[in-house]
C-alpha cells in the first residue's frame, strides 16, 4: 500500500516508521513548506496535519479519488460540508478522534454503560481527560466522543468545560508533563462509585489504528468509523 501522509510531525514520523515496518510504502510526506501533490503516486491519505490544513487536505484527496484517514482535530465544524464532498466525488472517508483499537473499545465500554445508567437517578457522571502540556485543545476530541456516547444513551444534554450545570456532563481537562493521553469516566452516588478508565501508555496505539484503517478502507466507497473497521455491531 502507498501512503500519502498529510502532516509530518510527531504523529506523522511515527506513523511512518510503523507503516513501513508492517511492509507499506510511503510514497509521499505533505506538511506546510510542500507546494505541489502528486495524488496519483499514493492509494489512500492518511491526515494528521493542523485544524487549518486539514479540510483542504481531505477534500482535495476525495476530488483526486483518494481515500482518507483523519485524525486531525479542531476543523469538525466543517466535517459535514467534507461528508457531502466524499459523497458527491464517489470517495471514502474515515474520521476519528482516537485511532486507538483500546480506545475505541473504551468507546463502546462507555456507552454500553451509559445504557446501563441512565435509569438509575441517584448518580451522577463526571469525566477527567490528562494530556502532555504541549496539547494546546481542551477538552480532547476523545473526550467530546465519550460524551457524546453519554449523552445519546442517557438523558444528560450536553458537557461542560471545567464546569457543572444540570443535565450538563462536567469534563475536567488537565495538561500536564508528558502524558500520552488518560481518560476516566465516573459515576458517583450517595453511598458508591464507578470508575472506567482508559491510559494511553505512548502513541503507539493511535498510529497502528490509523494504519489499520488505511489498509481496511481501500476498495470501499462511503463514510466510515472505527466501528466498521472493527467490526462492532
Amino acid at each position: 500500500m502507498k501512503i500519502g501522509l498529510f502532516g509530518y510531525g510527531k504523529m506523522g514520523k511515527m506513523i511512518a516508521g510503523m507503516a513501513e515496518e508492517r511492509g507499506h510504502t510511503i510514497a509521499t510526506k505533505v506538511d506546510l513548506d510542500t507546494v505541489e501533490i502528486d495524488y496519483a503516486s499514493f492509494d489512500v491519505a492518511i491526515d494528521f496535519s493542523t485544524p487549518e490544513a486539514a479540510f483542504e487536505n481531505i477534500t482535495n484527496c476525495f476530488k483526486n479519488n483518494v481515500p482518507v484517514i483523519s485524525g486531525t482535530t479542531g476543523w469538525l465544524d466543517r466535517y459535514q460540508e467534507a461528508v457531502e464532498l466524499c459523497q458527491q466525488n464517489d470517495s471514502a472517508f474515515i474520521y476519528a478522534s482516537n485511532f486507538s483499537l483500546g480506545v475505541n473499545i473504551f468507546f463502546e465500554l462507555n456507552r454500553q454503560l451509559a445504557k446501563m445508567m441512565s435509569q438509575l437517578n441517584e448518580y451522577t457522571v463526571s469525566m477527567e481527560e490528562i494530556h502532555h502540556t504541549q496539547k494546546l485543545d481542551a477538552p480532547s476530541g476523545t473526550a467530546i466522543t465519550l460524551a457524546e456516547g453519554i449523552m445519546e444513551n442517557s438523558s444528560y444534554m450536553d458537557w461542560q468545560l471545567n464546569g457543572t450545570g444540570e443535565n450538563s456532563i462536567p469534563i475536567h481537562s488537565i495538561r500536564e508533563g508528558a502524558v500520552p493521553g488518560t481518560h476516566t469516566i465516573a459515576y458517583d452516588s450517595e453511598v458508591d462509585g464507578i470508575e472506567i478508565k482508559h491510559t494511553a501508555h505512548n502513541r503507539k496505539g493511535f498510529a497502528l489504528g490509523a494504519i489499520l484503517a488505511a489498509e481496511w478502507i481501500l476498495g470501499k466507497k462511503g463514510i466510515f468509523g472505527m466501528r466498521d473497521v472493527l467490526n462492532f455491531t
